[in-house]
Formats: C-alpha cells, sequence, structure tokens
C-alpha cells in the first residue's frame, strides 16, 4: 500500500524586485512512503520511477505532468494578471529612488532622463 505524504501544485513564486517582480517556475510533485518504507518524491518530468522493492510509479508522475498541462491560465501566466499591482510597485519605486539612483527605471522613448 502506498500513502501520500505531500502533493505540491506546479506554481510560480513571485518576488519583488525595484521595478519589477521575478518569477520562479516550481513544478508540482507527490512526495509517497511505498509499501516497503521507502519515501519517493515523484514529479512529472521523472524518467525513473520505480521504487527499489520494484512497485512502479509511472502512472502518478504522469498524471502529475497530465495535470501542469492543464493548469489554470492565471497559475501558468500569473504576470498577464498583476498589471495593476506592478503599476502599484512602479509609483512605490519613483518615490523611493531618486532621480539618480542606478536602480531608477529611465525610459528611453520617452526623451526624458528621469531627473526631474
Amino acid at each position: 500500500m502506498t500513502y501520500t505524504l505531500r502533493r505540491v501544485e506546479a506554481h510560480y513564486e513571485s518576488r519583488e524586485v525595484p521595478f519589477g517582480k521575478i518569477y520562479k517556475w516550481h513544478p508540482a510533485y507527490v512526495a509517497v512512503e511505498c509499501g516497503c518504507g521507502e519515501k519517493l518524491v515523484i514529479a512529472g518530468n521523472d524518467t525513473a520511477t520505480t521504487c527499489r522493492c520494484g512497485a512502479e510509479f509511472g502512472a502518478l508522475a504522469h498524471e502529475i505532468k497530465e495535470r501542469e498541462g492543464r493548469l489554470p491560465d492565471k497559475a501558468a501566466h500569473p504576470w498577464d494578471y498583476d498589471a495593476q499591482e506592478r503599476a502599484e510597485q512602479h509609483l512605490r519605486d519613483e518615490a523611493s529612488y531618486p532621480g539618480d539612483s542606478s536602480w531608477r527605471y529611465n525610459d528611453i522613448t520617452s526623451g526624458s532622463t528621469g531627473e526631474k
């Protein structure tokens, strides 16, 4: 008998940086305990899915990969849904960094150097 210890859905983790966000992908995985007592972590892209006792977890890996392919668009492309949040962050950064700061964004298409 196999026990599921932990199931983590695929997701992006975001981190704010000056004038933007960084998104880091975390693939889905399932931590299981095989009937023999061995603990395994199975992800959708795993090619080795057999326990040392011979139990096969390939179907579980396939299911994880299938579920990742059906993520809602908001989970798969979070940057498309946070335009308002990015605009607010931009205003906070504009207020936080002086015009000559190396962290300040200078839009070269606007003809402005960013200094006031």
